[in-house]
């Protein structure tokens, strides 16, 4: 069934009007109602459009006066406010958008308001350059336009046909999980994924909806962002490993400030697990061990390499861990596992030392919030006994906060 709402054809219609007004065209062809929004900082836009923020965002000739920056800020500014409202009315099913490199810039900046969910499209002619700043931690659609948008002809006729079908599709979609579970959300990556698939079947046979995480710096920072938008009922922070990343520039650092902070306004607890703080994951093979880890001890993965931290790196990541947790450690709970934290962190294996781990949480146990519980158990991190511990502690978590909130008034 056709929505009612429309889906949005946004972008620079002063500088590219014949590849939106052929968006425009094929969407409605289709049979979908659109909205046209023009976002270009050259100037009023010179063909009739739905809405035109050009003369909303700046008085005449204010453009002219401001730096090139400062002018597409404002209009991005200025477009979030119009979108977002647009959408709180039901106005808006989509947002399908095409650019080069600035109109990639100001198209995806606005569509980032949009919650989950709501379709966002973006054809660009640098989708094949390195997008995760652009799509960062949203669900944005990138179509690579292939040849430079300089009007529509054959090869860029086919990929905005096929760009606008698909938003037709997926404004279409009306899919919905069977039933409506509490949802947890798990932190994980490689090195401890063997705990992550059974903690998810733990928790899964005790009537849990269970979202997975990549830690891969975005990974995380998703997590936190839904977080924030009330998704979770819990957060099973199983693999920290962002943090060690952060510290040592590694694969998965990217981490922005609010990892690992309590979302603002909730109460959602938080099991945090030590997972992969053990390592570094950085990217060199055995043929080419940068000099400065040499004399580390070294877990060779792939094209990636996991280096053991040492005692100062250690500690840092135990600081840093203890004061993200004392921001708000009211509905927070830490679980360790005494034999390690990694595949490559446990008896026999390159990254196994038991001495740092227990410095980590000597550290820890210094230096934490007393409200926080510390508690350390005889399992590695990828044992079943572990996973259904953590499964237990993050589901009598949940309870107990059930029991202290307060029912909505």
């Amino acid at each position: 069934m056709i929505p009612k709402a429309a889906i949005v054809v946004l972008g620079t219609f002063d500088s590219k009007p014949d590849e939106l007004f052929f968006l425009e065209q094929r969407i409605k062809q289709r049979g979908f109602p659109v909205l046209t929004i023009h976002v270009g900082t050259g100037g009023p836009c010179p063909l009739p459009v739905d809405l035109d923020l050009y003369g909303e965002a700046f008085q005449p000739k204010e453009a002219g006066s401001q730096d090139r920056d400062e002018v597409i800020s404002k209009m991005i500014a200025r477009a979030k406010a119009k979108v977002r409202q647009l959408y709180r009315n039901g106005k808006i099913s989509g947002v399908i958008s095409a650019g080069g490199g600035t109109g990639t810039h100001l198209g995806t900046s606005i569509m980032r308001v949009l919650p989950l969910g709501v379709p966002k499209v973006m054809i660009s002619t640098v989708a094949s350059r390195d997008m995760s700043v652009i799509v960062g931690t949203k669900d944005i659609t990138m179509i690579h336009s292939v040849a430079d948008m300089l009007g529509v002809n054959s090869i860029t006729g086919k990929v905005l046909d096929s760009a606008a079908g698909a938003i037709c599709g997926m404004v279409q979609s009306k899919w919905a999980p069977e039933g409506q579970r509490k949802r947890i959300a798990l932190s994980m990556f490689g090195f401890v994924t063997k705990g992550a698939e059974k903690i998810k079947s733990a928790l899964e046979e005790r009537g849990y909806e269970v979202v997975a995480f990549h830690a891969n710096g975005t990974g995380g920072m998703a997590m936190e962002e839904l977080a924030l938008e009330g998704y979770f009922d819990g957060i099973l922070d199983f693999a920290t490993h962002e943090l060690a990343d952060e510290l040592k520039g590694g694969y998965c650092a990217g981490i922005g400030p609010g990892r690992l902070l309590p979302p603002a306004g909730t109460q959602i607890p938080r099991l945090v697990v030590p997972g992969g703080l053990d390592c570094a994951v950085l990217e060199f093979t055995r043929d080419s061990v940068p000099k400065e880890y040499r004399d580390r001890r070294i877990f060779f993965y792939d094209f990636r390499s996991a280096v053991r931290l040492s005692r100062e790196e250690t500690l840092c990541l135990a600081d840093q861990l203890t004061d993200k947790i004392n921001r708000d450690p009211r509905h927070v709970r830490v679980l360790i596992p005494a034999r390690g934290w990694s595949e490559a962190d446990r008896q026999g294996a390159p990254l196994y030392d038991p001495e740092l781990n227990a410095l980590f949480v000597e550290r820890l146990r210094k230096d934490l919030d007393r409200r926080v519980v510390i508690e350390e158990v005889d399992f590695h991190i990828n044992d079943s006994g572990f996973a259904t511990l953590a499964a237990d502690t993050m589901d009598r978590m949940i309870k107990a906060n059930q029991e202290s909130t307060p029912p909505p008034t």
